[in-house]
């Protein structure tokens, strides 16, 4: 017996080493939008100076002054500064009249509407493509040092949610008696203790967080003022006022009720109760609520069922892993606790479980979509390692459900308690010890080295109370392997919430794709043979931009040995079958050997188009030669 608190000292220092390599792996975090789109495009040669720039984003996002800056080659700013959203996920920034040829570089720093900060470059040039001076300062948005404490906080506020709300609902539905005894009261408390320093911790480091990443930042108050605006500094802040609220909370859990059922008041203790449970799970879910309003549940397909279903999850989770660390910490340290109070817990438990169990199915297919997103994303495997660990925790809570049914009642609360206070008193009522011919009065250092001893003798007669049972021992073990999972599973949860949700991923890479294919200009090589002598060849179709609208045409025309083939005509006709538009036939003027050229060419929508090239390389021998060509 006297193993088990070392072994438990270990395992939970191995258990946080776990977990902190899983939240050095989170950071920095995953951006949830992405960059589908721009004009002028990543790569793209203009001939003229554009007016603005745009950027098309995967979700919304939120953009502060100077979100998005424009450097000319020589690394001076010229963008207005003042960026505008004309339409839907598409964001705009004014440029300065009489921009210079050159390369030109395009920074942007935005945060994602889940929370989470996204930044990125590209280049575009005018006229022609130079050499650029231009240097980025380091864009550590959701990285670096400040990523990892951020990280950190994020972890420590999830712990302190599940510890504070679980052990409070522990106490008052499963086991009041547990509301005065100290070891259970340093959890709820110290759950609160943790959420309110995560909170502020998190609020300060905001700033810093999605913008320059420095340490130095976090005091900045200019930048705390500018969070306070945002949808995540008004979630933290509401969270605050929601744990002042708490506190009180606690206070009368602790103090009132606690002296009331001292008092055997029990009108007084029953009106309290209900108090106690109808504010306790409107704060609850209220703090519950601060996470489901900035993160992933309040953006997406579904928000508005969404995020009360996070609310579920989340006061679920709190629920059964806040009272599973009660119950440990009463297991170990207190003096005793009725089998009907684990039994009650346990019920609580599964309802809990149940309850985890729905609403997670839901998110997991709101947030993921497919099974190609289930495997193929970092969010769908990091789902499925957390199903795992559910699902060990949950056949080790049905060990625990085994030991709860054992546990004996043999020693009771009360007889267990009344045996403490028993012995307690009878030690009181000793005679006094008398050193050199007085009493202990008369020594005060040997009187407090004997109050020591009694204190000592006191609480090994308590282990040995809590000690008594084998069952209650087993139990006792169960409950720390589910703990230990526990702590693990909030791991993964807490870089789960800093991942690119797999449905997202999957639709920003496809319009990524899309965006790419249909970006830049056209080049088709197509062979050809007419059958005839000299009918074989090569066509080369070139369609500048490439997108729909205006484009300029040109064609070549080469035999097998890579010359210019001067052919008697050629012809291209474009038919975009999906929505019945076609073919329009372009005719090119020859300007040079084997060379064709078309202005003007007119593409009105975009889409996958069929383009088709007739050649005739004498009066009788002629072939058409078709590709199929995504054209935006």
């Amino acid at each position: 017996m006297k193993t088990i608190a070392p072994r438990f000292r270990h395992l939970v220092l191995l258990l946080l080493a776990v977990t902190g390599a899983l939240l050095a792996g989170a950071a920095p975090a995953s951006a949830h939008a992405a960059l589908t789109g721009s004009d002028p495009k990543q790569g793209a040669v203009v001939e003229t100076a554009p007016q603005q720039v745009s950027l098309t984003f995967s979700e919304d996002v939120a953009m502060s002054s100077g979100a998005v800056r424009v450097l000319d080659p020589a690394g001076k700013r010229v963008d207005s500064g003042k960026v505008a959203n004309p339409s839907g996920t598409t964001y705009t920034v004014g440029l300065h009249s009489g921009l210079p040829d050159g390369t030109f570089t395009v920074a942007y720093q935005v945060v994602s509407a889940d929370s989470h900060p996204v930044s990125g470059a590209f280049t575009f040039s005018i006229g022609a493509p130079s050499k650029t001076s231009a240097v980025l300062t380091d864009q550590n948005a959701g990285g670096g040092v400040v990523g990892g404490l951020y990280g950190v906080a994020r972890y420590v506020s999830y712990a302190g949610f599940i510890v504070l709300v679980g052990g409070a609902a522990f106490v008052l539905g499963c086991w009041p008696r547990g509301a005065g005894i100290r070891p259970v009261q340093r959890v709820v408390v110290g759950g609160w203790t943790a959420l309110t320093a995560a909170t502020l911790a998190m609020l300060l480091m905001r700033g810093s967080y999605t913008g320059s990443g420095k340490l130095g930042d976090i005091f900045d108050m200019s930048l705390l003022g500018q969070v306070l605006q945002t949808k995540t500094g008004a979630a933290l802040t509401s969270r605050l006022l929601l744990l002042a609220a708490a506190a009180l909370f606690i206070a009368v859990l602790f103090g009132a009720y606690v002296k009331r059922a001292e008092d055997g008041d029990k009108k007084e203790v029953k009106d309290l109760t209900f108090g106690l449970a109808i504010g306790g799970a409107v704060v609850a879910a209220g703090l519950a609520a601060t996470w489901a309003m900035a993160e992933h549940a309040s953006t997406g397909i579904q928000a508005g069922l969404a995020m009360p279903v996070d609310v579920l999850h989340l006061l679920a989770v709190a629920t059964w892993l806040g009272g599973l660390t009660t119950l440990l910490v009463a297991l170990y340290r207190a003096p005793s606790i009725e089998g009907t109070a684990v039994r009650r817990f346990s019920r609580v438990a599964f309802c809990s479980v149940v309850t985890l169990a729905a609403t997670g199915l839901y998110q997991s297919w709101r947030q993921v979509g497919s099974w190609s997103a289930l495997t193929g994303t970092r969010y769908g495997q990091l789902l499925l390692l957390k199903v795992g660990l559910v699902a060990v925790l949950v056949g080790i809570a049905w060990i625990s459900r085994k030991w709860t049914g054992r546990l004996s009642e043999q020693l009771s609360p009360r007889s267990a308690a009344a045996t403490v206070v028993e012995q307690r008193t009878a030690e009181k009522k000793k005679e006094p010890v008398t050193v050199g011919g007085g009493t202990k009065k008369d020594d005060p250092e040997r009187a407090a080295q004997l109050a020591r001893q009694r204190a000592a003798v006191a609480t090994a007669r308590e282990k040995r109370i809590r000690d008594g049972d084998p069952h209650r021992f087993g139990l006792r073990r169960s409950v720390l392997a589910e703990a230990g999972v526990a702590i693990v599973l909030l791991a993964v949860t807490t870089v789960l919430t800093a991942t690119e949700p797999g449905r997202t991923e999957e639709e920003a890479k496809s319009a990524t794709s899309a965006a790419q294919a249909q970006s830049g200009p056209l080049s088709l090589k197509m062979p050809f043979d007419t059958g005839g002598t000299d009918g074989k060849g090569t066509v080369l179709l070139d369609l500048d931009p490439g997108r729909t609208g205006n484009n300029e045409m040109h064609v070549y025309v080469e035999r097998p040995n890579g010359k210019a083939f001067d052919i008697p005509e050629v012809k291209i006709a474009f038919t975009l079958e999906a929505k019945k538009i076609g073919p329009l036939s372009v005719v090119p003027d020859h300007i040079a050997t084997g060379h064709w050229t078309a202005s003007g060419v007119q593409i009105p929508g975009a889409g996958d188009w069929k383009i088709a090239v007739t050649v005739r390389t004498s009066d009788i021998d002629q072939v058409t030669v078709t590709k199929n060509a995504k054209i935006g």
